[in-house]
């Protein structure tokens, strides 16, 4: 049994390092996320020490921000003499560093055997041959093998402790216990990437993880008896977080000044929009129809040009739908998390053949048999010995002639593969089940939980009235030859396509039960006449395909309008994106199947803040893919109820993937995936930079910037924007310390757009203290007028 003391060590120290997720399902999250509860600033600090990592915009980005009117330069003007710097950026920027830290690598040698081992071990199925002893845990697996590891010295299982915690209680017993955080953080630091990939496979309990166990502990065994064997150096130098100092302070001054400039322009935007309840309208006879897209930045794009393509409404409400599920796949069987991370799977979904439909279900088995067998007959025959050479220099030919058909005409073939096809969503309808792990048996969902599941959109939306038509529309990617291809799918589906969620909760809606239910107990009344629709809108095309197979005839009509219009969407979005007039679709159908693009598209670079509203709040602004947007009607929400949801759930969510673009901008090396130039895919599951060393933990290069050079996404932290009377909002944080520690810490900023206070913006500041500000930054004579409310916690 390990010593208590230890075990609580390695707790504290793996706060240095975040979650590194795999590539299939790539969720971006804060790579700080064991700090939330100290400052920003704190925090930073000690990656800075741990990890040697740049924790700020580096000089050049901020001169382009400031060239670019991206800062203020008044603002700025004014921060830096409020803080005594009153000389000029110009001046301020030649002191910045452009880069980090440079340090030697100490345990180099070390990092190269441990990177080996651990690629092997956790491989995933792209070795051919695998590691023996695996079942046993990483270290006594290790422990068997490493004597014939020839880049250690000779040495036999004699000198191995035989267990881990007999490892590590042998190798600390000389050093005193206030050093054994330090040493256990100094090694987790070394590889943030596989230690963030350990952390990952503990706290997700795959099926995996309990048939190859390993665990931090395992590792920091394994690392400090080969530390020992090489005598590589294992307890770092006596260091200390450094005190602030004027560079520090200069660079939290410019990021400050960047942030509040981008706030101040969001304030503007805002303020000069007409704001209306449309969701509380009596009719909706005007409407076409109504869609529900995820609240995704990218989402931003897409509903300006349907809102602009015909009378439709659209709203934004989490990508799962409301469905903590994961998905069973049809062709392999395989289930997959398709909610947030955050969250428990209650349900699996899985699909049935509709009655009518079983020959084309036969049919398609019959062609995903085929086109399984030719995948694994390929892939034995060039991984076989007796095979390899003579079926490579046979097949050659044609080998040449596909890569020349992906190189020169991506975008046909991809027209090709789209018509030949078969998708399920036609034939099969999908069905919902309770996972129980107590038992085998899976039983059908409840009425009651399909009404609450239901129900719990409309209010979250503020949602009573409905068109003949709703599309609820998930989102998912297409890239060709990426890696990371999962990190554009949707992150409230754990990087799945949105797909399932959203055929599953139009299935729900649809259901007369559930109908008749919501408006007797609930006062939800949905006319029969509408229809609820599944469908997908594929981010590197902007096209939005229906699954609408079952739709009754009396609508098809108004069907068949809707996806043209969605196709002019389609058009005009991507001519908007692309920046060009002619050809828009052809150059997205191109980028989305072309091998060689190494930025299909941007996912949710230039991501800055979340809006909490009707729609009414930003309709026909162009907020250029910076916003998250969720819609909300503080006048249906009477006690606060749907906020304070909204505010745990997708208001953490993307204060995640924010930090996760923030720290991938500022330093990729550390914190982000490299250059995709020069990407090796290991075990499945992640890349390494050449040919070793740590797993890369983040988003690459090309997802951030134009080039090495120019910058694209700009690195800001979160600022929320809510649309609620000021005392809610208060009382919510009083209620989720949590959400007011991410505030009071300056994870995320929140302004409030007090309705009851004719739309005034308000900022929080701290420990509930609000602040309202009339400010022209552009204006000589500045007026400010502040107020300050204050709530105790007497109150609740």
């Amino acid at each position: 049994m390990i010593d208590i003391s230890i075990k609580h060590s390695i707790e504290e120290a793996s706060k240095v390092i975040g979650k590194t997720w795999p590539l299939y399902s790539f969720v971006t999250s804060n790579p700080l996320s064991g700090y939330e509860n100290q400052h920003f600033t704190k925090a930073i600090k000690q990656a800075r020490l741990f990890l040697n990592a740049q924790v700020f915009p580096n000089a050049s980005l901020f001169r382009d921000a400031l060239d670019q009117g991206a800062i203020n330069r008044k603002l700025l003007v004014k921060m830096l003499k409020e803080n005594a710097f009153t000389e000029s950026p110009e001046f301020y920027l030649s002191e910045l560093t452009t880069g980090k830290n440079e340090a030697t690598n100490d345990t180099h040698k070390l990092d190269r055997v441990m990177s080996k081992w651990l690629s092997v071990f956790m491989d995933e199925g792209l070795a051919e041959w695998e590691m023996p002893n695996k079942q046993e845990g990483f270290f006594k697996a290790w422990r068997k093998l490493a004597v014939y590891d020839n880049s250690l010295p000779k040495l036999s299982r004699d000198d191995i402790p035989l267990s881990s915690e007999e490892a590590l209680s042998s190798f600390l017993k000389d050093f005193p216990k206030e050093d054994h955080i330090k040493i256990f953080t100094y090694h987790l630091a070394a590889l943030p990437g596989w230690t963030g990939y350990i952390n990952y496979r503990n706290t997700t309990k795959s099926i995996r993880q309990e048939t190859y166990p390993i665990t931090l502990q395992d590792y920091l065994a394994v690392r400090l008896c080969i530390g020992k064997i090489t005598n590589a150096k294992i307890a770092p130098e006596k260091t200390t977080i450094p005190d602030e100092d004027k560079l520090f302070n200069l660079q939290y001054i410019w990021l400050q000044a960047w942030e509040k400039s981008w706030q101040s322009e969001l304030e503007r935007l805002l303020k000069s929009q007409k704001i209306t309840h449309d969701f509380n309208k009596e009719s909706t006879d005007d409407l076409e129809a109504q869609m529900v897209f995820c609240i995704d930045t990218r989402s931003e794009l897409i509903r300006r040009h349907v809102e602009s393509a015909g009378k439709y409404e659209t709203f934004g409400y989490a990508g799962f739908f409301g469905i903590a599920m994961d998905y069973k796949c049809l062709d392999s069987e395989l289930s997959r998390k398709s909610c947030p991370p955050i969250l428990d799977s209650s349900y699996q979904a899985s699909e049935v053949t509709l009655e009518n439909k079983k020959e084309q279900f036969a049919k398609y088995t019959r062609i995903t048999k085929l086109n399984q067998f030719k995948e694994y007959f390929l892939k034995r025959m060039k991984n076989m010995l007796p095979s390899a050479f003579g079926f490579v220099e046979g097949s050659g030919v044609l080998y040449f002639l596909f890569l020349i058909a992906r190189t020169f005409a991506p975008g046909y073939l991809l027209k090709i593969n789209k018509n030949n096809a078969v998708d399920h969503e036609s034939f099969c309808e999908p069905q919902l089940k309770i996972i129980d792990n107590t038992s085998d048996n899976e039983e059908k969902i409840s009425l009651e939980a399909k009404v609450n599941i239901v129900k719990s959109a409309f209010d979250l939306m503020g949602w009573k009235s409905f068109s003949p038509i709703v599309l609820l529309v998930g989102h998912g990617s297409h890239s060709a030859n990426n890696p990371f291809g999962s990190s554009l799918d949707c992150g409230a589906c754990a990087a799945s396509p949105g797909r399932h969620n959203a055929r599953v909760f139009a299935k729900l809606a649809n259901d007369f039960e559930v109908r008749e239910n919501l408006k007797e107990l609930h006062d939800i009344d949905i006319p029969e006449s509408t229809v609820f629709i599944g469908a997908e809108h594929n981010t590197t095309t902007d096209e939005i395909i229906l699954f609408d197979s079952d739709v009754p005839k009396s609508h098809l009509k108004t069907v068949a309008n809707l996806k043209l219009n969605l196709a002019k969407a389609q058009q005009t979005a991507t001519q908007e994106r692309m920046g060009i007039k002619n050809g828009s679709v052809a150059l997205a159908n191109k980028k989305a199947n072309n091998w060689s693009d190494t930025r299909p598209e941007w996912g949710l670079a230039k991501n800055a803040s979340f809006i909490i509203g009707p729609r009414s709040l930003s309709q026909g602004k162009n907020l250029d893919g910076r916003c998250f947007l969720h819609s909300y009607d503080w006048q249906t929400d009477e006690n606060g109820k749907a906020l304070e949801a909204i505010m745990q759930g997708p208001m953490v969510v993307t204060q995640w993937i924010n930090n996760h673009y923030y720290f991938a901008m500022v330093d990729n090396d550390i914190f982000g995936g490299g250059s995709k130039i020069t990407h090796n895919i290991t075990g499945k599951f992640g890349v390494v930079q050449g040919n070793g060393g740590d797993l890369k933990m983040g988003l690459p290069l090309q997802s951030l910037q134009e080039t090495d050079s120019k910058m694209y996404h700009q690195p800001l932290r979160l600022s929320v924007v809510i649309q609620a009377p000021i005392s809610r909002v208060s009382e919510i944080l009083l209620r989720n310390d949590n959400i007011k520690t991410l505030l009071d810490n300056e994870w995320i900023y929140l302004m409030v757009m007090d309705p009851t206070d004719n739309n005034n913006f308000h900022y929080y500041k701290k420990r509930l203290v609000w602040k309202s500000e009339n400010t022209k930054i552009n204006n000589r004579n500045q007026h400010q007028n502040t107020h300050v409310f204050e709530l105790e916690e007497s109150i609740i």
